[in-house]
């Protein structure tokens, strides 16, 4: 199976790196910038395809790794006649394929949408790290991509397309959120006198250690501090000295997550003056 991309950032660059280091075997990229697919190509030891047409000719699977919100515009743009027989992929974790790629069937092609839980932000270095990415696949072709993952030692699950964006949510709060978490400590410690990299710096052992504990015992074994101890008190004095009404309402709706996880770990505590406290 040849496998082209079109679209030449981030993640065609990584993906395609991975591949090629892994023996599987490219066609090469098509870009609207042709000095990116040139460079591509270069990274990967494919080819560089002047048009999608050329590109579609030369490939069984072709991954468009474009812009999420650009992924539909492209498969609608690519000519019809040419897809028999073809796989088209994407690596959206909030689109399911049938979404990307409809009406896909009618033209004898197949959809799937592969998502690797990592964050791609480096064109050059990330494929390094893909092997130990966990990939969630979706589509008519799942199944055979997990075969292949699995074959490159990269765990798989497939799922299914009705819960695609909760999926995507469940990624971003352990992604994306986390980043806003840090940036509010940061701005808290800011506060008390501390620079923008000292900060971070001493946020970093604090953060590791958790984290690894996080994965080692599971997040609500891992639970430590005033929640975990049902310190309403301390609850309260926090609450009291975070002046921005947005980053208040941030700190209270994690800290009622966080009685949830304390009232499983401790089934025989009252909660009852904490909860009407975050109310």
């Amino acid at each position: 199976m040849k496998i082209g991309f079109i679209g030449a950032g981030k993640v065609g660059f990584s993906l395609g790196k991975y591949f090629a280091e892994n023996g599987l075997e490219l066609s090469g990229y098509f870009s609207r910038s042709e000095s990116s697919a040139r460079e591509a190509a270069g990274f990967t030891g494919s080819e560089v395809f002047l048009s999608p047409e050329e590109l579609l000719r030369s490939s069984d699977a072709v991954f468009i790794t474009v812009t999420d919100g650009a992924i539909k515009d492209v498969y609608l743009s690519l000519p019809k006649e040419l897809l028999s027989g073809k796989q088209l992929c994407h690596c959206s974790g909030s689109m399911s394929a049938a979404e990307a790629f409809p009406d896909i069937a009618a033209h004898g092609a197949k959809g799937t949408s592969i998502h690797p839980l990592f964050p791609v932000n480096s064109k050059s270095d990330s494929y390094k790290e893909l092997k130990n990415s966990f990939f969630c696949i979706e589509g008519d072709c799942a199944e055979e991509w997990c075969s292949i993952f699995s074959e490159l030692g990269n765990p798989t699950r497939m799922i299914d397309s009705s819960i695609k964006m909760r999926y995507h949510a469940a990624c971003c709060i352990a992604s994306n959120l986390v980043c806003g978490l840090i940036e509010e400590s940061r701005t808290l410690l800011m506060q008390c006198g501390f620079s923008g990299d000292e900060a971070v710096a001493a946020l970093e052992p604090l953060v590791m250690s958790n984290i690894q504990r996080i994965f080692t015992v599971g997040p609500t074994d891992a639970l430590t501090g005033p929640v975990e101890r049902n310190d309403v008190s301390t609850v309260r004095k926090h609450i009291s000295c975070i002046e921005n009404d947005t980053d208040r309402e941030i700190y209270i709706s994690v800290t009622k997550k966080l009685v949830e996880m304390a009232q499983n770990r401790h089934p025989g505590s009252d909660h009852t003056e904490m909860k009407k406290l975050l109310k």
